[in-house]
């Protein structure tokens, strides 16, 4: 009975502790950023997201189950004593956040060995295929970019990607294991970075032959701390790359790292540059402009809508080219793109709704705001703000509502995390402050929507924060 009882228990307690291990698993099974949520309280109970069981996520599962199980068999059998039983259950409950803590450290050697075995065998892949290996890292824009030079390539090579946002080590072994083709010529990997040395090591891992760096800023800050670790992080990119580096000027840390980079380099986006664009204009849900690429240029249209995504075009047309895309090739494949999911997409029904709630940072945010100021109508904007900006959080989230009161006729905030940072720089701006309306779930978004929206109204949805932000 009393393996019985514990078996119940340990079911009961494992089912309890979803809530902490979505936590867990939205800070990327980063224990030190959940302990911080969980010391503040910040655990994530809603339903915006739901536990991927990944198999990394069962192994969890499993631990927590397992060790709880013995723990309580151990109590049942030595102790008798029914009341002393439930106020252990009871204690069970409330030290669970920290139960997860000791699971993660019993399986964490585990998880280090199947790492090392998935970076081994795709290694070994990857030295017996012949494509070369393109590079992508920056603060912002990457998974954009990175798509869109995927679509450019493909007009005159085979080429494959790593897909969606997969820019981590196991991200990018899988893409690599699953889906890279002895005859792809060019393989694309973006690479995502939280802390120093996160670069060099994907770049030890595929071996880049040449290296895009987009936009790096004020992104991460919580964990880098400072800009300059951000740049001295996305600059490993520079030093290991075996060809040439191709960078987008339109940030000063960009222009810093470009003057610091010994290999190989083009700068791109500044006005005389190696390439750039002019005769930008936004019509709505359509851009046209004017690429130079080696001082030849060619009237492009795309589906694309922003400064940033033309910005975007350019990098990866430029290192197109370089790689022998011809300028009627890279016309054909920027006409043909459609925009990411939640990526300034314009979805068109009975109101225009402009999606760019994937991430958001300030310069993406003030792109977005320009997109929906050049629509006629009613304007709308829906977001949390900008998170994991560390010191830099309120003055950040304070300066973009100067911005957002320039254009959008109401605004809706959700969550609190930076509720006081807009309302503050609403109230600077002398925001009608009627007009700013406050929700903490989609039910209650949808139902303040549903009383303002009309026929010519847009709606910009920009940044959508997981569970793990209130």
């Amino acid at each position: 009975m009393d393996a019985l009882y514990s078996f119940f228990v340990a079911i009961a307690l494992t089912v309890l502790m979803f809530p902490l291990l979505k936590t867990y698993q939205l800070e990327n099974y980063h224990i030190k950023n959940y302990l911080h949520r969980i010391l503040k309280f910040n655990i994530a109970f809603g339903d915006k997201n739901h536990i991927k069981f990944t198999k990394r996520m069962l192994r969890m599962i499993f631990c927590v189950f397992l060790l709880i199980f013995i723990m309580f068999l151990l109590i049942f059998c030595l102790i008798k004593n029914v009341y002393v039983e439930l106020a252990l259950i009871i204690a069970g409950v409330i030290l669970l956040p920290f139960l997860l803590v000791l699971c993660h450290f019993v399986i964490l050697p585990i998880e280090k060995i199947i790492m090392r075995y998935y970076i081994s065998k795709a290694k070994k892949k990857l030295k017996m295929m012949p494509c070369r290996k393109i590079a992508i890292t920056g603060s912002f824009g990457k998974t954009s970019t990175k798509n869109i030079l995927l679509e450019i390539l493909s007009e005159k090579y085979r080429t494959c990607a790593t897909p969606k946002s997969y820019n981590t080590p196991m991200g990018i072994c899988m893409a690599i294991l699953n889906k890279l083709s002895p005859l792809d010529d060019y393989f694309i990997v973006e690479m995502g970075a939280r802390h120093k040395g996160d670069i060099a090591f994907l770049c030890n891992l595929i071996g880049a032959d040449y290296g895009i760096l987009t936009p790096v800023g004020k992104c991460h800050i919580e964990t880098f701390k400072t800009l300059n670790n951000v740049e001295k992080t996305k600059f490993e990119l520079c030093q290991n790359v075996k060809d040439f580096m191709v960078i987008n000027g339109k940030s000063e840390s960009n222009l810093r790292l470009y003057d610091k980079c010994e290999k190989k380099k083009y700068l791109i986006c500044k006005d005389g540059s190696f390439a750039y664009a002019d005769e930008i204009k936004f019509i709505e849900g359509k851009t046209k402009f004017v690429l130079h690429i080696d001082d030849k240029s060619i009237l492009v249209s795309t589906k694309l809508l922003g400064r940033a995504n033309v910005d975007n075009i350019v990098v990866a047309s430029s290192l197109a080219y370089l790689l022998g895309v011809n300028l009627l090739d890279i016309k054909r494949g920027i006409e043909n793109l459609s925009p990411s999911p939640h990526r300034l997409e314009v979805i068109k029904g009975y109101a225009t709704v402009i999606d760019d709630s994937y991430n958001s940072n300030f310069e993406g945010f003030k792109q977005a705001l320009e997109v929906l100021k050049s629509f006629s109508g009613h304007k709308i904007l829906v977001t949390p703000g900008m998170v994991e900006l560390g010191t830099m959080q309120y003055k950040l989230n304070h300066d973009i509502a100067l911005e957002i009161a320039r254009v959008c006729d109401k605004v809706i905030i959700m969550n609190k995390v930076n509720k006081k940072a807009i309302v503050d720089g609403l109230c600077e701006a002398n925001f009608n402050m009627k007009n700013v309306l406050f929700a903490t779930t989609r039910k209650e978004q949808t139902e303040i929507l549903k009383s303002m929206i009309t026929k010519d109204s847009v709606v910009l949805f920009e940044n959508d924060l997981p569970d793990n932000y209130k």
